[in-house]
């Protein structure tokens, strides 16, 4: 495969979405529809009245099949009271956390009774854990890959919904011949960090295709902008990383480098990869508050998958990297489609941490079921 939208798994992604078995949205919309009863409406808590459909819009306008239209407060009974104010961590110029930014442009958050100020810890995500965990921040956006494993470590955060699927990429050097994974080996991959998402799902995804990823490849590090000069310096025949940057390098490169796998190649289609974390205190405190944050963020999810277009100059207008044009089509490569809680959810969680377990990043006796519950909260069912 030479361009992103030339992996078969990325031809049509919304068509491919659409063709997808309907359950994991029937999950979505029982899950929300069962936390409305628990929907914040200002600091008092008082109960919204909230329903989901898929059709018709308001106005008689035809709504996408393939998302839950959530009807908030703003299409019943408006919150009164102040709102409630909440700091949200996220990376800013990560695409994947671009719910965020859509949710509070376009009035979500206020819907939801929620005053919702934006803490950029960037890539520290062991920072922003922290600071979530003691009350330096109320919540955050990331990565599963990223968060797992301080959340192993006792971090007090609770993952309440996956956002999106998709935007991990490992790109091969097609001028050193390396255009398919079984390629790698006895190649250097270059990557950001020796912990970050993207080594720890190709280590993963290599294991599981024959490559050893500790004998058969190196992971060597450099600066995050640097990753593709060290392919032009032949000091790297891969690298692994995440979008904007992967899909704008691809393109930029003009066919030296290749799309050899993402995060939904295969099995991996339907999962997620960016996750919803709120500090535990605040969900055993303030559970509505908790509730109501988490519906904000997945409606924005889904009006960034309804809408790329929308989400892309939002997006951008937060510093984003990328063309309006590049964003799009990246967003178009990514599944915003799928947003898993409850059972689905859990059930992602403990298969990441067995995958973990292979690349010795989770402890091997860890219980991952154990593990998923305990990580878990569920703040969408009364």
């Amino acid at each position: 495969m030479t361009t992103p939208s030339g992996s078969p798994e990325h031809e049509n992604p919304q068509a491919e979405s659409a063709a997808r078995p309907s359950s994991r949205r029937q999950l979505l919309r029982y899950g929300l529809a069962a936390g409305a009863a628990s929907l914040i409406g200002g600091v008092g808590g008082r109960v919204l009245a909230a329903n989901l459909m898929t059709a018709p819009g308001p106005a008689g306008a035809a709504v996408d099949a393939r998302f839950p239209l959530c009807l908030t407060a703003a299409d019943g009974t408006a919150p009164t009271g102040p709102l409630r104010p909440l700091k949200l961590a996220w990376n800013a110029s990560a695409i994947c956390t671009a719910a965020a930014p859509v949710a509070k442009e376009t009035g979500i958050f206020t819907r939801h009774g929620l005053d919702v100020d934006f803490v950029n810890f960037g890539s520290s995500t062991e920072q922003l854990l922290e600071a979530i965990a003691t009350g330096k921040a109320d919540a955050g956006i990331g990565m599963a890959l990223r968060w797992l494993k301080p959340l192993e470590q006792g971090f007090d955060v609770r993952i309440t919904a996956g956002v999106h699927g998709g935007c991990l990429r490992l790109l091969g050097d097609a001028g050193a011949g390396v255009t398919k994974v079984a390629d790698l080996k006895g190649k250097t991959i270059a990557v950001s960090d020796q912990a970050s998402p993207g080594k720890n799902f190709f280590s993963i995804y290599l294991a599981e295709h024959g490559v050893d990823p500790f004998k058969d490849v190196e992971w060597r590090q450099y600066p995050l902008e640097a990753l593709p000069l060290a392919i032009d310096k032949g000091e790297a025949q891969a690298l692994a990383d995440a979008d904007p940057r992967t899909w704008i390098w691809i393109r930029e490169s003009k066919g030296k480098l290749v799309e050899l796998a993402t995060n939904l190649s295969e099995k991996y289609v339907d999962r997620a990869c960016c996750i919803i974390g709120i500090r535990g205190s605040l969900i055993r405190d303030e559970k509505p508050v908790a509730t109501a944050l988490t519906r904000a963020i997945l409606e924005g999810a889904h009006k960034v998958g309804q809408d790329p277009e929308l989400a892309a100059r939002t997006f951008s207008g937060y510093g984003g990297k990328g063309s309006i044009e590049d964003l799009v089509a990246m967003l178009n490569s990514q599944d915003h489609h799928h947003s898993p809680i409850g059972g689905d959810l859990k059930t992602q969680i403990a298969a990441y941490a067995e995958e973990l377990k292979l690349v010795q990043v989770f402890k091997p006796n860890t219980n991952t079921q154990r593990f998923a519950e305990k990580v878990y909260a569920d703040v969408l069912t009364v």
